[in-house]
This record gives structure tokens, C-alpha cells and sequence, in this order.
């Protein structure tokens, strides 16, 4: 298999059984602490575009500034949450992960098998 990219919480239960999925399989990964190594908006741009979802499918809610940030307002632009996300690491989701035939938001945590099985 080729290179895959995990964007990483190590504080996250979810985001560490992914990683330790991606291990098992012995596969090639690279681990982003995206919270030490932010993503750029652009960055982010491509990789809601890898995971076919919506900026607001990106955002973490819980524990997060979300709220603080004024982010459930339904005008704001995807370029206003991207930027947030930019800005605040903690509010994107996790794990993101990258693989050589696409990519996926591993939640529920399960979905890290499936989706494995499919890069192979």
C-alpha cells in the first residue's frame, strides 16, 4: 500500500484507535498533530475536498470554541469556518485520514477497517 497521512490527536481515544489501526495493517503513515502543525486554509480546502463533505462537517463542537466563535450562525461563508478551523486546530474533527485511493473522517471509529480494505 502507499503512503497514508492520519491528522492526529493523540489525546483523542478515536483518533488513537485509528492511528493503531493504521499500524496493524503496516502501512506506511505519516502522523499530523494538526493542533502542533496547523492546516492552512488551503490545506483544509483540499482535504474537505478529498473527504467529499461541507466545511461545517469538518467542525468539532464539543470542547471547542465553537460557540465563543459565533460558528452555528448559518450565514457564515465556508471561507469564514475554513479560516476559523485555521485559526482554532481544535475545532476540526478528527481523525482525518489520507489514504492513496481517498479519504475519510473516521467516525464512528470503525470506519477506519472498511476503509483500509478499500486502499488495498
Amino acid at each position: 500500500m502507499s503512503d497514508f497521512t492520519i491528522w492526529h490527536n493523540p489525546k483523542c481515544s478515536t483518533s488513537r484507535y485509528a492511528l493503531k489501526a493504521l499500524e496493524e495493517a503496516q502501512v506506511d503513515v505519516t502522523v499530523r498533530d494538526y493542533q502542533k502543525d496547523p492546516p492552512s486554509p488551503a490545506e483544509l480546502t483540499e482535504a474537505l475536498a478529498q473527504l467529499g463533505i461541507q466545511p461545517r462537517d469538518l467542525l468539532r463542537k464539543r470542547n471547542t470554541p465553537y460557540d465563543e466563535l459565533g460558528l452555528g450562525d448559518k450565514s457564515l461563508s465556508d471561507a469564514a469556518l475554513i479560516q476559523a478551523m485555521a485559526d482554532h486546530p481544535l475545532l476540526i474533527e478528527r481523525p482525518a485520514i489520507f489514504g492513496p485511493s481517498g479519504a475519510i473522517l473516521a467516525r464512528p471509529k470503525e470506519t477506519i477497517h472498511d476503509f483500509l480494505t478499500q486502499q488495498s
